[in-house]
């Protein structure tokens, strides 16, 4: 019953949700670029080099993507955490506007899309685009049966294939929530039939998802699932995917390629040939290997004949696990670029992520930076505008397009207020933020008072100067919100929260949530 109500809700949406004609086989390809986003897990500002004059390693393959591209040094992901990450820059829409207000997903339950939401995959889809989704998925799947009792040859539903996907292979979740497997369509192609508890990390200070695995308990894992493949079997997966699709891709019909790779997140498991590379360590070397499966890609488009008119975006979930702090004192490498904090903060360190995107046949003056904020979920609304196609106004709700950044060097953009959001960093759960231009408000929470940096003169966050400047205080205050209160940023937006006002919102009170609420 659940898969026919997605494949139904699903097929409505196609029918429905978006007011534009489909493709036009072979219509203008330089209008109509590929698109592919790659996804980083856990890669701090710092951890690319050319963003890091003092990186203890060298990428390259992301070097290669500023140089020929557009470095966003102020781009932000939606959230400081995994999950919710995932669905801002998918939907165009902010994580806490649904039923997850803090923390991550497992590997399985009701997936965080809704039914029918609009995703970048959905959107692209409808305007003749394959589209294929390769690596961590982590927005929830629904599993046949319980761990106790599975059915393995039932199809998975409520998953990429129902959120506007054409093709999925890949990992449910981060590799410490258990179902661990690699999935291809709706099936897995080795069943999660035996069991593993996390292993000692002889080169890291976390754990390894590895044989010998046990038949009795632990997580659910199968019996060829080994940690340290993940990145190798993507990228082989996804240019396989490319190559299939490229003939169709010369003739008006272009592809969406979705890459989430799992790393630099734990299990830190760099594979032996990369060990020793690099100056920082386990850690240094898994960047590395990344960077050289990035590299694969970039060939394979070359090969193919695809490279000029394929749009790629490089970017990562949040900012660094906490060991970033342990790694400036064993290495000197700073994951975070001399931001403040790491994954899970409401500071920079927390969001604001490398933010590359490389189209040579899009993008004017090449190898230029922009230096205003952006976030992942305007992705949504940039390829729309790319693409001529009106979102409607019951999707993408914080979207906004930046297509006239990468197609104009003298663009005169300038984004709405941007919140972040920091989830679970110590006493400061929760805590939200928002940046206006070059002026960032951190919210007060519990007994914190409220913060006001200068981000363009305090790249660090050091100066709280919020005691003498009340009036900016007061207008960020009104502006975060009327942006969290009325279920939407973008103006004339038809959007409400999925649910009610929710106690982290502390400094404001729930009669003001819901005056500002009734009134839009």
């Amino acid at each position: 019953m659940r898969y026919l109500k997605t494949m139904f809700l699903f097929a409505l949406l196609a029918a429905t949700s978006l007011s534009t004609d489909a493709a036009e086989p072979g219509k203008g390809a330089a209008a109509k670029p590929n698109i592919i986003v790659i996804y980083t897990d856990d890669q701090g500002y710092g951890d690319v080099s050319v963003q890091n004059s003092d990186a203890k390693f060298e990428t390259p393959n992301m070097d290669r993507l500023a140089r020929e591209g557009v470095t966003f040094t102020r781009g932000h992901s939606s959230d400081s955490v995994c999950t919710p990450s995932r669905y801002g820059l998918l939907t165009g829409r902010y994580a806490w506007r649904t039923k997850l207000k803090s923390g991550v997903m497992g590997s399985e339950g009701d997936c965080l899309i809704a039914d029918g939401r609009m995703t970048i995959a959905s959107l692209l889809k409808q305007n003749g685009y394959h589209t294929g989704m390769v690596g961590k998925w982590h927005l929830g799947m629904d599993f046949p049966g319980t761990k106790e009792q599975r059915d393995w040859a039932v199809p998975i539903v409520d998953m990429p294939l129902d959120k506007g996907f054409d093709y999925y292979f890949g990992v449910p979740a981060s590799l410490n929530y258990g179902v661990l497997a690699w999935f291809e369509g709706r099936n897995a192609k080795v069943p999660p039939t035996m069991y593993t508890a996390k292993k000692k990390n002889r080169r890291s200070s976390d754990y390894r998802i590895m044989p010998p695995y046990d038949p009795a308990k632990g997580m659910e894992v199968a019996e060829d699932f080994i940690d340290n493949e993940c990145l190798t079997r993507f990228t082989n997966k996804a240019i396989d995917w490319i190559g299939d699709k490229a003939e169709d891709a010369k003739n008006g019909k272009p592809f969406f390629l979705y890459l989430p790779y799992t790393s630099p997140h734990f299990p830190i498991c760099p594979l032996p040939k990369y060990h020793g590379k690099g100056a920082a360590g386990a850690y240094g070397e898994f960047v590395i290997e990344t960077d050289d499966h990035i590299g694969r890609v970039l060939r394979a488009l070359e090969d193919e004949g695809l490279d000029e008119n394929t749009l790629i975006v490089f970017t990562s979930d949040n900012g660094p696990e906490s060991v970033w702090a342990a790694r400036i004192k064993e290495f000197d490498h700073d994951s975070r670029g001399g931001l403040r904090e790491g994954k899970r903060s409401v500071y920079e360190g927390g969001h604001r992520v490398p933010f590359l995107i490389r189209w040579p046949a899009g993008i004017a003056n090449p190898g230029r930076t922009w230096d205003k904020p952006v976030g992942q979920v305007d992705l949504l609304a940039t390829f729309a505008e790319l693409l001529g196609v009106e979102v409607g106004s019951d999707a993408a709700e914080d979207s906004q397009s930046f297509a006239s950044v990468l197609t104009d060097p003298k663009a005169d953009y300038n984004r709405m207020p941007l919140i972040t959001h920091g989830n679970g960093a110590g006493k400061r759960k929760d805590r939200y933020a928002i940046t206006d231009g070059d002026w960032k408000l951190v919210m007060p929470e519990g007994q914190d008072g409220a913060e006001l940096y200068h981000l363009v003169s305090d790249r660090s966050e050091s100066t709280n100067v919020a005691d003498g400047n009340p009036e900016m205080v007061e207008r960020m205050t009104a502006a975060i919100n009327r942006i969290i209160a009325s279920g939407h940023t973008k103006p004339a937006a038809e959007a409400a929260n999925d649910t009610p006002y929710w106690p982290s919102l502390g400094w404001m009170t729930q009669q003001q949530y819901q005056s500002i609420a009734d009134r839009n």
